[in-house]
């Protein structure tokens, strides 16, 4: 950070009179503040890192009041930042402002195989946190879990279920899948079918029990053995949650699906069918239905869930749940996004696989490509129906896709107000969900940071990957 750029920064901060997700304030005025590990471990977890701003006082007005000795404090800062695992290394700027000493640390965010980086003296599970807004909030132990779970390439997919044989696995199914599978991968066919359930993860090759992944594909009834591993799908009167019908009625429609995932992926698709408005068009003297959601991409956001949902013992008392609302169709699944993947990049990298078992699996039986082309359908489905891009979100240990039925209409006030933080690109063309981020950066954040109602956060590099736009106003 340069001067010029911390210069900045405080007077944003002093004018807009609020903490951001990426920016701390600590008053520093008659010491260091003695614990400063929560907002260290939190900006180094979250994408993009943070900055811990001394010198300002939020309680009092967010005047700037300086620092009481900028040399010590760097150096009390850094001995605080050595007692967190990894440790972390904050990168200092100082700068005078209104005759005032301010001082800028950097967090930098640590590398995925190095999450979630916490306080020693409180351990992993304690000491771990997540910035949520403005506050630092603890982890919870899924989401420490979920790091671990990476790194060490836990497969929970492959948990042996000791209450289940092989007579739970239906022999139907199972032979439709070997059917496939030999034709698909011939190296296999030379092997048993014992052999190949045992291979590919179905069945526990030590004590002989069928997996989730065996039972999740290919089981009788999955749900004897886990009963949240279903689909929950409502349909609700109006645009929030809890709302009542006008016969004081909370779901319109109200349904739990069960069975294996190839069964709830149908069951659910029919559920979204039989609750959506169809209208029948005439394109070249053909007639043809056109849903509300275009079912491709349905498919896809349903597929989505049931595949890269967590089947950790952490989150299998919770089901998938699709909402129909009045105004768009929300799907969410439990286990947040994987590994390296970030929201940013959906649809434009190759993602860390969750349960490659079960997407292998599914792949074979003919339900999906397995090609990391899911994202990508389900915007060109939206588009060609007119629709707004998908919406995704990542929250703490759950990932949602939105499908909005109409544009909304968004003002030069609302993206000002969306970008009270700094945003880069790739956010700001999501949220006026437009798929081309040239158009977005020509129409709208050109002429903004030209009128000076957005500025970036590293002005002299204009093209770095990791430009930020901030308001300097909300009009």
């Amino acid at each position: 950070m340069t001067i010029d750029h911390l210069t900045q920064l405080v007077r944003e901060i002093t004018t807009q009179r609020c903490e951001t997700q990426h920016v701390e304030l600590k008053k520093a005025e008659k010491g260091t503040p003695m614990r400063l590990f929560d907002t260290l471990s939190s900006f180094a977890n979250q994408p993009g890192g943070g900055v811990i701003l001394f010198g300002i006082d939020e309680k009092n007005g967010y005047v700037v009041t300086g620092v009481y000795d900028a040399q010590d404090l760097q150096n009390k800062v850094s001995e605080q930042a050595l007692q967190m695992e990894p440790q972390l290394r904050p990168v200092f700027t100082v700068a005078e402002i209104e005759g005032k000493t301010v001082v800028a640390a950097e967090i930098s965010e640590c590398e995925i195989h190095d999450k979630p980086c916490f306080y020693k003296g409180k351990g992993r599970l304690k000491g771990s946190y997540v910035r949520v807004g403005e506050r630092d909030e603890p982890m919870t132990e899924y989401e420490v879990y979920s790091y671990e779970a990476f790194k060490r390439k836990l497969q929970d997919e492959l948990t042996s279920v000791e209450r289940a044989d092989l007579d739970d696995l239906d022999s139907g199914l199972l032979q439709e899948y070997f059917m496939h599978l030999r034709q698909e991968k011939p190296n296999l066919s030379r092997e048993s079918n014992e052999r190949v359930l045992s291979l590919l993860g179905f069945v526990d090759k030590h004590s002989g029990h069928p997996t989730i992944a065996g039972l999740m594909l290919f089981g009788r009834y999955p749900q004897a053995f886990y009963p949240q591993l279903c689909v929950t799908a409502m349909v609700v009167e109006g645009t929030e949650f809890g709302e009542l019908g006008a016969g004081g009625e909370r779901f319109l429609d109200n349904k739990r699906i069960e069975g294996t995932i190839p069964q709830m992926l149908q069951e659910t698709l029919a559920f979204i069918r039989r609750n959506t408005r169809a209208a029948t068009i005439v394109e070249d003297g053909q007639r043809a239905d056109r849903t509300e959601y275009p079912m491709t991409a349905v498919r896809e956001a349903v597929l989505n869930a049931l595949i890269h949902r967590d089947y950790s013992f952490h989150t299998d008392g919770s089901p998938i749940q699709v909402i129909l609302y009045s105004d768009r169709l929300e799907i969410e699944n439990p286990g947040g996004l994987y590994g390296r993947i970030t929201l940013d990049m959906l649809g434009k990298a190759k993602a860390d696989t969750r349960n490659p078992y079960i997407a292998g699996a599914i792949e074979i039986l003919g339900d999906t490509e397995n090609r990391y082309s899911g994202i990508p359908t389900m915007r060109r489905e939206l588009a060609a129906a007119g629709l707004p891009e998908p919406v995704f979100a990542n929250e703490r240990g759950a990932f949602r896709i939105t499908f909005l039925k109409t544009k909304r209409k968004i003002t030069e006030a609302d993206l000002l107000d969306f970008c009270r933080e700094p945003r880069s690109r790739d956010e700001i063309a999501g949220f006026l969900e437009m798929l081309s981020v040239y158009h977005a950066v020509r129409k709208y954040i050109k002429p903004l940071l030209e009128s000076g109602k957005l500025v970036m956060t590293l002005p002299d590099k204009p093209q770095s990957s990791n430009q930020r736009y901030i308001a300097t106003r909300v009009s």
